[in-house]
């Protein structure tokens, strides 16, 4: 073969196939390179929905710590409702207390809802309410875990954990207002009950975000997973 055999032949041999692919001796364009979806990132996004025994375990215990608390809390929230519903409501967040410790400590996809869960099993043989307890339980974890769905978990800033709260303490008056029947009380009862209800969601949250911090300077909770390099 002459110089200009092989010259031809090594162009021939970097003529893209009739369907468009690009034989393995020569690699892909630079733009089709840059726009193949990488490996590395859905390996990590997967990673986050995963659930170590660990983690399982860490989340067993909060929600049975949590179960403990909610358990007398719920009994005496029950007794002072008729009475004086105002300190009843004033023990609402609690309910958010369990989840937001998860999910500070842990942050980790929908360890909110798994600690609420549990402590809602915890509490049914307790609470009176049955498996209703595990609902209500549910629906306040909801609300802790809200705005780290809406950015699909890929920032756990602190001041997230108070959006969640805020929220709730809007939802919770308006859904729970013919329960209390607000309708019946004054304006200045309306503010105070919905000013109440703020100030123990966003207490019982700063509360929960100072017990998982002291927590993880303890040891408790494992390294926090890192975030993603662009």
């Amino acid at each position: 073969m002459s110089g200009t055999d092989a010259v031809n032949a090594g162009h021939e041999s970097q003529t893209p196939l009739p369907d468009g692919a690009w034989p393995e001796t020569h690699p892909a364009p630079p733009a089709e390179m840059q726009n193949r979806p990488r490996a590395s990132g859905r390996r990590a996004d997967a990673g986050r929905f995963r659930f170590p025994t660990a983690i399982l375990l860490t989340c067993a215990a909060l929600g049975v710590a949590g179960g403990l608390l909610l358990a007398p809390a719920n009994w005496l929230s029950t007794i002072l409702f008729p009475v004086l519903p105002i300190v009843s409501v004033a023990m609402a967040g609690l309910w958010l207390l369990p989840s937001v410790i998860g999910l500070r400590l842990l942050r980790r996809p929908l360890v909110g809802m798994l600690v609420g869960l549990l402590a809602g099993l915890v509490i049914v043989p307790f609470s009176g309410y049955g498996f209703s307890s595990v609902l209500t339980n549910l629906w306040w974890a909801a609300f802790a875990e809200l705005p780290f769905l809406f950015v699909i978990w890929r920032y756990w800033g602190t001041w997230m954990h108070y959006i969640g709260a805020l929220v709730v303490s809007v939802v919770y008056p308006v859904m729970a207002w013919a329960s209390f029947d607000l309708g019946a009380f004054g304006l200045w009862y309306q503010v105070l009950f919905f000013a109440v209800t703020l100030a123990s969601c966003v207490g019982a949250t700063a509360l929960g975000i100072l017990i998982a911090d002291r927590l993880r300077r303890a040891g408790v909770g494992g390294r926090l997973p890192q975030p993603r390099r662009k």
